[in-house]
């Protein structure tokens, strides 16, 4: 899938039932395929680097009362476990989860025809959180510089080029938001929300989770999530930042986990030529959907 000539690390991503995915994850599959959900997880669901350890810690803190120190007891990849993660004995989500009491939180990155059919058959609540792909594109790429497991690309071009493509981990950012989107529109047990919505008005989005999730919104605690969950806060949070991880895994040298957190930064990246390319493909790619995207605010 990948010309191995200008990559690096090839073999640390496979393709699994067609889910180009990271060789641990994979070889981990059965179990992940296997998972046995209960009737009152809640799923939380994204396209990579569209918000996903940002929307984790606001539904943490809506389960914890807004309970500030109880978040912090411990890191979020153990509060929240990446359901497909493998990587040695320190991110296992299939483990991890398994060994929790409930209400457990659940992170994934799966498309929806990948999702254990056992969250469906027990009717879980699921939060699909995305983001538009210009500046997805870019955080992908950033974070594919400082996790080692990644293929490495010669430039950004090449990673965009990639991206569009659907060559990356996890696959097309077009398909996965376009599906999880109808899902959406068909399943009210699925909450679909933008990130974009998320930094133009937090405490509106909020609330909707709030509701959605069967608890009871109070001015205290939406205020207590918004200070608490803002960028500044959670990049300066050892238990979101993911600093507690070992270098081998995200080198935080070569750029933070939490670099931005906002909209628009695709400005600094995309050039004039590859701009119009990418809105050309973009709206191949989602001719007939109703999904629209908001690139700045």
């Amino acid at each position: 899938m990948m010309d191995s000539s200008k990559t690096e690390n090839i073999n640390e991503v496979c393709c699994i039932n067609g889910l180009l995915i990271y060789k641990t994850f994979a070889e981990n599959w059965d179990n992940i395929e296997a998972f046995q959900a209960r009737a009152d997880d809640i799923v939380i669901v994204t396209y990579p680097k569209s918000g996903t350890t940002w929307i984790s810690e606001i539904v943490d803190m809506i389960y914890k009362d807004g309970n500030v120190e109880k978040c912090k007891e411990d890191m979020i990849f153990n509060r929240v476990p990446f359901l497909e993660c493998k990587k040695e004995d320190i991110l296992d989500g299939v483990r991890q989860l398994k060994n929790m009491a409930s209400p457990r939180i659940v992170k994934t990155h799966l498309p929806v025809e990948y999702l254990p059919v056992s969250f469906w058959k027990e009717d879980c609540k699921m939060i699909y959180l995305c983001r538009n792909p210009k500046d997805v594109a870019v955080s992908y790429y950033y974070f594919q510089l400082m996790t080692p497991v990644h293929p490495k690309y010669a430039s950004f071009l090449e990673f965009v080029e990639k991206f569009m493509d659907g060559e990356v981990p996890y696959c097309s950012w077009y398909k996965h938001v376009k599906s999880w989107w109808e899902k959406s529109k068909s399943n009210p047990r699925v909450l679909f929300l933008f990130y974009e919505d998320l930094q133009e008005d937090i405490r509106k989005e909020i609330i909707k989770l709030i509701n959605f999730l069967g608890k009871k919104p109070s001015e205290e605690l939406v205020e207590k999530i918004v200070h608490h969950t803002s960028f500044e806060e959670m990049k300066n949070n050892p238990s979101t930042n993911y600093t507690a991880l070992p270098e081998e895994y995200m080198n935080h040298k070569v750029s933070p986990f939490m670099r931005k957190g906002c909209v628009g930064d695709w400005k600094n990246h995309f050039t004039v030529a590859l701009n119009e390319r990418f809105d050309v493909h973009y709206e191949q790619e989602m001719k007939g959907s109703t999904l629209k995207f908001k690139t700045t605010l």
